[in-house]
């Protein structure tokens, strides 16, 4: 029973790690540079630092130190850096950085970025005004971005203004939103890392750190999935595996994506709900607890019970996939 689900974790585990661990040019935890009028310079962090923990906890990846310094809110930080092979303590507080948001998706470079809509968030300020998927934005503010994506990114932003007038071709039509934007919040030290020398022994290293975290990542997911931080219609079922597998660019993001499917398969293939495997082995695992096996009729009801419950998820889910596409 158990198996089946280690088989695909191991799969996407191995190939994930193979797939990271021979790009290289990892960077590193030791600080390039430190920028002026930010945190680090204020707490007299040095150029050639290398910091080893935050608040106790040891960092290996820069992601590492990203995550533990945007957890930290804005909080008093200790620092356990490297000088010189002298091991040091630097508390500092973290530089805030306010960003403006509406709730639009542009996409990346390698989906054809644009000024035109690609998606809206759920529950934002540009869906609560009525922007929808496809509007060209031409102006912000008053300013001219048509065709200039990163134009409208960092007017909306940087926009100082309680409300961001924008204006958009909808169906040949030019219509004006005025859109109260949101404030995000992120913190920052205030420095750049250096690259690691791309050579076997750091790629295995930072590959197998990185593959560590990659696989925590899904797990993760899943634990804000079942405590309701992640709603059902953000699930993707095959339909929406397949759009987003045939949008792929080339190989290394193919195979990326086969890795992130067979773990994420594997792993839900393990939950403890009937019929999937990990539903069985907790049925056999009470059985050894009461040294008897439970009664046919009665496994069968519990089977058939979470089988029902799991086509209606698979129905609710690929039916979000197909309006999604559509």
């Amino acid at each position: 029973m158990f198996a089946g689900g280690l088989v695909n974790i191991v799969f996407g585990l191995l190939v994930y790690f193979i797939l990271v661990s021979s790009t290289g040019n990892y960077i590193t935890t030791t600080i390039d540079t430190v920028i002026p009028n930010y945190a680090a310079e204020q707490a007299g962090i040095n150029q050639g630092d290398e910091i080893l923990k935050i608040n106790g906890k040891k960092v290996r990846l820069k992601s590492d130190i990203d995550e533990r310094i945007q957890n930290s809110n804005g909080k008093e930080t200790t620092l356990t850096i490297k000088r010189e092979n002298k091991i040091k303590d630097i508390e500092l507080i973290p530089s805030i950085e306010e960003t403006r948001v509406i709730g639009i998706y542009l996409g990346t470079q390698n989906e054809d970025i644009s000024g035109e809509i690609k998606s809206i968030y759920q529950n934002s300020p540009a869906e609560e005004v009525g922007l929808q998927t496809g509007d060209k934005i031409l102006s912000v503010n008053g300013e001219n971005t048509k065709n200039d994506p990163y134009k409208i990114v960092n007017l909306i932003s940087q926009s100082e203004t309680d409300e961001i007038v924008l204006k958009v071709e909808r169906n040949g039509e030019t219509k004006t939103f005025n859109v109260k934007p949101e404030i995000q919040k992120s913190y920052k030290i205030g420095v750049t890392f250096k690259l690691t020398e791309n050579n076997f022994i750091n790629n295995i290293y930072y590959g197998f750190w990185d593959t560590t975290n990659f696989s925590l990542s899904i797990v993760d997911n899943l634990k804000m999935m079942f405590t309701g931080k992640v709603s059902a219609d953000q699930l993707m079922g095959p339909v929406g595996i397949s759009e987003v597998v045939s949008k792929t660019q080339g190989i290394v993001e193919f195979v990326y994506m086969l890795a992130l499917i067979s773990l994420s398969l594997g792993v839900t293939n393990l939950l403890p709900f009937p019929p999937l495997d990990g539903g069985k082995i907790v049925i056999l695992l009470v059985e050894a607890i009461r040294k008897k096996p439970i009664k046919e009729n009665t496994e069968i009801a519990i089977q058939m019970a979470g089988f029902c419950l799991l086509i209606g998820l698979s129905i609710y889910v690929t039916y979000n996939d197909i309006l999604r596409i559509f």
